[in-house]
This record gives structure tokens, sequence and C-alpha cells, in this order.
């Protein structure tokens, strides 16, 4: 008997074993069946053969054969393997984010779409070729039609004959005189949508550093050896460049090109940028386009159709034939893990396939993470650094205000700072763009009642609600539970209710009551929920119909605008006093970054940066934009904590019914682990950050540790004895959260 290993999309669960049976033909690995599970049926990835079935326990025997050869090419199979693995998920939950939606779905299969093609039959060929068109055709609209379509030997869509003046009525009659035939024809829906392939690319002189750079990195591309290079480079450097020419080599040399961004807000630009290089040979794949749109996008990729293909964090995946190149741009930012299963890191991830595909990875970023900027201090990847902006043009100048002061002159309700208010003034007196900046949103972080001391808290988790004054809801930005704004307090019934601490839409509000003649817009999730809406609003803001920019870090990412010269920082230090180790790692990232949007264009440009703790050495190396000054101090009090980059770390969640049961199941699977002759150590288990989420109760453990094998190996041993806790329990490796 036959056996194969198929990963189903449930989570958590292996690869399972089942049963070919005689006469059903033997799948590839890639190829989709439908097996048996439970007391359904499932469509499930052929992983590859089982050797040696499981003792004792009788396979089932598959359903049938969707594929027989693979659907999902072998190369990506044993990558999600490799992710299944070291993130120590099941299969089924990394192969479900490999594949196009709906492939694993039997009730919804995704279908290609199709039009309806007219064409000329042999006798309609004869009669427009000859002189019997007017004798033997009455209509103008049916002579019209043939000689139209006699100019089109593969046929023209009904729908674009309709434009011109040809009716479904007057085919059907061409159709009836055996003149006209009808077939289907395969299309590919377009997420560009009415976006120009043919834009002519810039040619842009490159400077002697982005010169010597792109030499390095040709010269890896060349040796058809694996190769993994840090780009650090400041912001405007021209990074983005450099992309452009090694996709170009490495697509000529034939092989394929896969360029990763944080944020579908900014796949739009890049996108563009490569379509002018490489016309329609470009494909996209991330989740805010349809299903339908992913599918066609995804199959282009598994014909050879593109080059290039451009995503977020899941286009890692993408079936790109003959590999050679991967860029994983701001390779710093936290988007590209994954909050749920499979908890992976695409730039992580990226490195893994790069190095089986003998491809060369590009990490690019102006604030790169300490992990890689520590492979490339121990010689693992290749540093590679561009200093100086491009046309020398200078970095913007960081002015410094202190709240403190603002606040013993003013009160402690000051939003916008006298300073900052100057400077908005005076880019709005000159015609120029503003961009502002917190990274928390809503309008009031909580209500409070000044009777009794109450707050407005959520209901499933252990957070305050956020007003949203605009909505009139206040709502949990955890679970999305929402009230209305309440006008009496709950508790004791009191009138006296206060919006404390403020977020993008307070913020938007009072730089509008400042300068009510100025054009304020806002990014951040509340306005950006509608598909194309944020890439709507950054062109307008592009275009020069903003004037000032409100908005959380999606503002700080990558966008380029000429016309802004000023950058206002509102509490710079609003994640500082998170309980995360990547606190101060994550605000100087966002401080530079966001400094970096101002004066990249011919004017000189300014960061205001508000804070109360203008002496952290977070704020202070980021105001100088000095990335190995704040590496240096970091990584000592990482080295001296023991947090990543200095060990491994895991994560690890255990959910229960109340604190104490949660508590008690974590405590049972920490001593499993915890024997003896451990080469790690356990921190925990204890209520988590965030004790109750969803609706509940969390605790909490670490596992640090030299060696990720030795301590995965230990804790789903552990797990092993306690299965319906492992159901319970999130693992995540390397996290980039620990709340």
């Amino acid at each position: 008997m036959r056996h194969i290993r198929v990963a189903v999309p449930v989570p958590q669960l292996e690869a399972l074993t089942y049963a070919v049976p005689e006469g059903k033909p033997l799948p590839s690995a890639g190829a989709r069946v439908l097996v048996p599970l439970g007391k359904r049926t499932v469509a499930g990835v052929v992983i590859g053969p089982a050797d040696h079935p499981p003792e004792g326990v009788a396979t089932r025997d598959i359903s049938d054969v969707l594929d027989v050869e693979s659907f999902v090419p072998e190369d990506v199979i044993a990558l999600a393997q490799w992710v299944a693995d070291y993130y120590a998920c099941g299969a089924g939950d990394v192969i479900g984010a490999a594949v196009p939606p709906r492939a694993l779905d039997p009730s919804r299969p995704s279908a290609f779409r199709t039009v309806r093609v007219a064409h000329l039959t042999a006798q309609g060929h004869e009669i427009s070729a000859g002189e019997q068109l007017a004798g033997v055709v009455a209509g103008e609209r049916q002579r019209e039609a043939l000689t139209l379509l006699a100019s089109s030997p593969a046929g023209l869509e009904t729908v674009g004959l309709a434009r011109r003046g040809v009716s479904a009525a007057t085919l059907k009659r061409l159709a009836g005189a055996g003149l006209v035939s009808f077939t289907k024809r395969q299309v590919d829906r377009d997420p560009f949508g009415h976006a120009s392939t043919g834009a002519r690319r810039e040619v842009v002189q490159l400077t002697s550093k982005q010169a010597q750079a792109l030499d390095q990195l040709r010269a890896m591309t060349r040796s058809g050896r694996f190769a993994a290079a840090l780009l650090h480079g400041v912001t405007g450097s021209g990074k983005t460049e450099l992309y452009l020419r090694l996709a170009q080599e490495v697509a000529a040399s034939g092989r394929g090109v896969v360029l990763l961004v944080p944020e579908i807000a900014l796949t739009p630009a890049v996108s563009a940028s490569f379509r002018g290089l490489f016309g329609d040979r470009v494909a996209i794949q991330h989740s805010g386009l349809s299903d339908g749109e992913r599918h066609d996008q995804w199959h282009r990729i598994r014909r050879g159709d593109v080059d290039v293909v451009v995503g977020t964090r899941s286009a890692v995946f993408a079936p790109v034939r003959h590999l050679g190149l991967i860029v994983v741009d701001e390779e710093h930012d936290s988007s590209y893990k994954q909050e749920e299963n499979p908890r992976y890191n695409g730039r992580d991830v990226a490195v893994m396939r790069a190095r089986t595909a003998a491809a060369v990875v590009v990490l690019g970023s102006a604030t790169p993470s300490l992990e890689s900027y520590h492979n490339a201090q121990n010689g693992r990847y290749a540093l590679i650094t561009l200093e100086k902006r491009v046309l020398d043009r200078p970095l913007a100048s960081v002015q410094v205000v202190d709240m403190r002061v603002e606040y013993a002159a003013a009160g402690p309700d000051v939003i916008v700072s006298g300073p900052l208010a100057a400077a908005i003034s005076a880019r709005l007196d000159r015609g120029e763009q503003a961009m502002v900046l917190l990274n928390r949103r809503g309008f009031a972080t909580s209500v409070f009642c000044r009777q009794c001391g109450e707050t407005l808290d959520c209901p499933n988790c252990s957070v305050t609600l956020t007003v949203h004054r605009a909505a009139k809801r206040a709502r949990c930005h955890y679970c999305n539970y929402a009230m209305r704004l309440p006008t009496t307090c709950g508790r004791c019934g009191g009138a006296y209710l206060e919006h404390i601490g403020f977020g993008t839409e307070r913020v938007e509000a009072e730089v509008s009551a400042l300068f009510p003649h100025a054009r304020v817009a806002r990014v951040d999730r509340d306005t950006i929920r509608r598909r194309g809406a944020i890439t709507a609003l950054l062109k307008r803001f592009a275009g020069g119909e903003i004037d000032v920019l409100v908005g959380t870090q999606m503002i700080a990412k990558g966008h380029d605008f000429p016309q802004v010269t000023l950058v206002g920082v509102i509490s710079a230090d609003v994640g500082l006093g998170l309980a995360d180790f990547r606190a101060a790692e994550r605000t100087f990232q966002l401080l530079t970054q966001v400094a970096g949007r101002a004066g990249r264009g011919e004017i000189a440009g300014e960061a205001i940066v508000q804070t109360v703790h203008p002496g952290h050495y977070t704020i202070r190396h980021a105001c100088r934009q000095d990335y190995r000054a704040f590496y240096e101090e970091e990584i000592q009090f990482r080295r001296s904590m023991r947090y990543p980059p200095a060990v491994a770390l895991i994560n690890a969640v255990v959910k229960g019914s109340s604190l104490s049961a949660a508590l008690t199941d974590a405590a049972e699977i920490v001593r499993a682990m915890t024997i003896g002759g451990e080469r790690f150590r356990v921190l925990g288990p204890a209520p988590a950050p965030l004790s109750r989420l969803k609706g509940e109760h969390r605790a909490q453990f670490f596992m640090k540790g030299p060696q990720r094998g030795v301590m995965r190996k230990a804790l789903l041993a552990a797990l092993e004895t306690r299965p319906e806790i492992k159901r319970r329990m999130t693992i995540d490796v390397d996290p980039m959260s620990v709340l």
C-alpha cells in the first residue's frame, strides 16, 4: 500500500498519513488531495511520501486526487515544512498561507475569470475578404462588426465590441448566419486598476557610494551562491534605486525576484516603480486584494509570467520560478511578524528561502533590527552602508521640545507645543507640507468618572476602552468590542465623566482648531478601513491637496513626499513605558524613520520631537539619527538582561477559563520541562501583561537559551502529555512583542 503525508488546514495539526488505494494515481509532493478528517472531507496538500506508516494506527484512504502534478512547487513545500518546524506550528497552518484563497476549500473553488470572445468563421472570413460584404450583410452595424473582426485574428471581446457600438443582438444575427462564432477566454483580474504600465522610468545618476554598493550586490548575485546582505542606508539614500537595478540584472539572467514591503499601503508606489521598468511582468501579493485578484496573481507567478513579485510578508511563499533575489525593504518592521498562527517572521523566512534557492537576500533599512545588525557584526551578513542622502541633501534638523516646560507654562492639556505650532504656521505660509505623528489612535485613551473613580473597561480584555468621538463610540482595540459613549457613570450615576489621554483623532482636531484654513487629514486604522482609502488619501497628499497629514506609524514607513519639510512627533516616548524589551528599539526606529520623511526634496527639512524624557538615550540618539551609538548602548542592555539577540527567546501563553486555571496549566508544563539538565532558563509562569484578552485569561512564561531547537523540543515534548493544554497554548518563537 502506498502512503503519503498530507497537510490539512487545521490549526496546530501536524501532517497526517493517508493511504493511496490502487487505481488512484500517486500524487506528487505539492499536489492537492481530498482526505477524510473525522466525519468530514477536507482538501490538503501532499507534503511527500510516508516511508513508514504509523504503527498500530489504521491509516485511512484518500478520497480523491485533485492534482496529479504539483500545485504548490516543491521548494515552497520544503519551505513550509521548515516554517512549521521552526515556529512550532502545524504544517497545515503554513500551507494555508502559501496557497491562493479558496485553493483548499472544495466547497468554494476559485474560478478563473473568463470573457466571451467573438471570432469570424471561415465563411465570415470569405465574405469580409471578398466584395460580397455589402450584398450579403444588410445592416451597417453587421458590416462594421465583420470589418472589426477581420482585423483581429485572435477575436474581440464582446464587451469591447459593445463599447464600439456593436450590440449583442448584432452579433447574434451574424452567428445565426454562420459568420461569427464565440469562445471563452481566460483573463486575469487586474489589481493595478487603471495604473499605467508604460510610464517611462527616469534615468538616475548613482552617487559614488550607491555605485559601490551596487557593485558589491552584483558580485553576490553573479556568484550563483547564497548570500545575505544588510543594506544600512539613511532615509533618502536611494536604496530603492539599488533594488531596481539589481532586480533588472537578476531578471535578465532568467531568475525571479521577490520584493517584500511591510505595509499594504507601500505596494502601490513600489509596484509602480517596478512596472516602469518591467511593464506587466510584475505581480503583487497581499491581503488587500480580492480573492479573485490574489488567485489570478498567484497563478501568473506559478506559470512564470512575471519577473518580479511585490508584496507583504506572505509573498515570501510566492511560487516564483528560479528564484535569484529577495529584497526585504524596511526589514526592521514588526509588521513582518505574523501575530497569529503561523507566527512566522517574513524577514527570517526570506533568508531561509534564499539559502535553499542559492539566491541572494538583501535586507534594507535606515534603522536595522538589532538581530540583523548583530548578524552583520558577526559576519553572517555582509554590511553595506549608505551614510548620505542622494544629491548630498542634509538629514532633517531635529529640535527637542521638553514637554515638562510646556506643561508648566500652559497647563497639562497641551497637545501641540508652541514651537511645533509655530513651525506648522511657517510651513503653511510658505505653501509647504507637514506631517504630525502620534502612534496611538482614537480621540482619548479612556473615560474616567471624577465622582467615583470608575473607568470604562472592556468586558473581554484587561484594558480601558478608547474614545472615538467621530463615531460616538468607546472601543476596545484588541477585541473590537464597542459601546455608545455614556453621558453618566455606570457605577455611581454621576455626570462628571472626563476623557483622559489623547490619540490621532484628538490631534487632528487640535491642528484643525489651531489652523482653521489648513487642509488637514488623518491616516490611521479608523480612516482607511475601506479598500483603497489609504492609497487615495496618500495620493491626495502627494498631489498637494492636503497641507497637514496626521497619522500613526503608517505615515513613517517608506513614503517619499518632496514637499514635506516639517515632521512633528507628539509624545515621542509613548512607547517607552511598555513592559517589552523592544520598547526602546521601536521608539528609536519610529522617531528616526518619521524624521526621515522631512526634507526629501530640494528644501531642507526639520523635525520637532515632543517628549517628557529628553535625556533618554533612545530620544538622544534618534534625534541625532545615530544608529551605531544607539546599537552599542542597546546591545549592552540586551546582553546584561539576556534578551535577543544575545539569546534566543520563546514566549508561551496558556489560556484558561480563569487566571488560576491558566497559571496551574502553565506551571505543569514548566515543571515537565525543567526536570533537570536543561540548557535553558524558564521565567514564570505569571499573569500576562494583558491578563485577559478576548474573554480568555492568560498566563505566560518565557524560555531563554542559546539554542531554539533544544527549547522547542523540550516544550513540545512536555505538551505531548497534555494535548488539551496544547490546544489552548500560543507558542511564539522569536517574538516581536511579549505583551
